[in-house]
């Protein structure tokens, strides 16, 4: 498969989007925790344990970068965004669905309740030096993209009377994110990922008039988002690694999007300043390689080619087969091999055994090994 070349920053031959499913333990201590039969002190050392197990997991499964699993988080998005300056959560009817006759994600909305561009401490630092302080490998961190106060949302979320102005809105979100951005790569975080599913909904015809119907331009967000995007890591250092997931739903194994990347890829790969980007590659719904071939030298793509939707194990030689059509339209130097999306982007976790899902990690790193030594 040509030249193999060992990648000694991240993102890795070998990688992960970063949401694990939760421990048969941490489930019930967060359960006895909720209904007030549980101390505090008692839940954060069950918490505190079962992160530094997944850690250890990760690396005895062969990853060189790990995650906390998310395991501190009810949601992947939500619990981030409800801690920055003056943004609030409340209970509330979803706008968008996911596609699945079973639950949909907690009715757990986002508003602003005051002026953005500040900046508060926020929890999720602590939630790093953690993991900084118990892994071996390279620690990443994940957070949602600024658009997941948006996309969902619309104006609903932003009172006029706080930002007559939707442009001044997203110059503040940006501005709060470069803070918060900040203050990780303060703490030592050189591996950020940020989380972008609403680049992958632009994908999809229905989710574009869904944001035509609220009065908004579909075909104007993607160069809104890539500006919030760029404000927020304008102020990292130059040994810093951000990279930025896409994909088009993860809940309970049901999705939300279909439609390939061409609608956003010359805007996505050339006007977004990270570095790398894993991209939802498992199913016919993502579309094909040919959008990779807007990507610039210099830039990495991790092909999410296999499922965390489903525990059957797919076949190495099929995920090799797709690995060689991928580099038909980038150099397969550029690239590198992850899940397509986390196995838990909600503490619900997605329909799959935790064996199976450990199944995967190792067969990633076998193929990884095989193709790019």
């Amino acid at each position: 498969m040509g030249l193999k070349v060992r990648r000694e920053k991240p993102p890795f031959r070998a990688d992960h989007v970063g949401s694990l499913l939760r421990t048969a333990r941490l489930k019930a201590a967060r359960e006895l925790r909720a209904r007030g039969e549980m101390a505090a002190d008692t839940f954060k050392a069950i918490e505190d344990r079962e992160v530094e197990g997944v850690i250890r997991k990760q690396e005895a499964t062969g990853l060189r970068s790990v995650t906390d699993g998310e395991y501190r988080r009810i949601s992947w998005n939500i619990d981030f965004l409800e801690n920055l300056d003056n943004v609030e959560s409340y209970v509330g009817e979803r706008k968008i669905k996911f596609q699945s006759s079973g639950p949909q994600p907690r009715p757990r909305l986002l508003r602003v309740i005051g002026k953005l561009g500040g900046y508060k401490p926020h929890p999720m630092i602590e939630h790093f030096k953690f993991l900084q302080a118990h892994a071996k490998q390279t620690p990443k961190l994940t957070i949602p993209s600024p658009s997941s106060l948006h996309f969902r949302y619309g104006r609903d979320a932003v009172p006029a009377s706080i930002y007559p102005s939707m442009d001044d809105f997203y110059r503040d979100l940006g501005q709060s994110y470069r803070k918060v951005v900040r203050a990780f790569t303060d703490a030592g975080c050189r591996y950020l990922q940020l989380d972008e599913v609403n680049l992958a909904y632009l994908c999809d015809p229905s989710l574009r008039k869904v944001v035509s119907n609220r009065g908004e331009d579909p075909a104007a967000l993607p160069a809104i988002y890539a500006g919030m995007i760029n404000a927020a890591i304008s102020d990292i250092p130059p040994d810093m690694t951000i990279t930025m997931h896409l994909c088009r739903g993860n809940f309970r194994s049901s999705f939300v999007a279909s439609g390939g990347y061409e609608p956003v890829a010359e805007s996505l790969f050339n006007t977004i300043n990270v570095h790398g980007y894993f991209m939802e590659y498992d199913s016919e719904r993502a579309g094909g390689f040919e959008p990779l071939r807007f990507v610039p030298k210099g830039k990495t793509v991790v092909l999410g080619l296999v499922t965390t939707k489903s525990g059957t194990l797919e076949m190495k030689d099929a995920i090799k087969r797709r690995i060689d059509e991928a580099a038909k339209f980038i150099d397969l130097d550029q690239l590198c091999l992850s899940p397509q999306c986390g196995f838990a982007s909600t503490e619900e976790g997605n329909v799959l055994a935790e064996d199976e899902e450990w199944a995967k990690l190792a067969m990633i790193v076998e193929i990884a090994d095989e193709v790019w030594g």
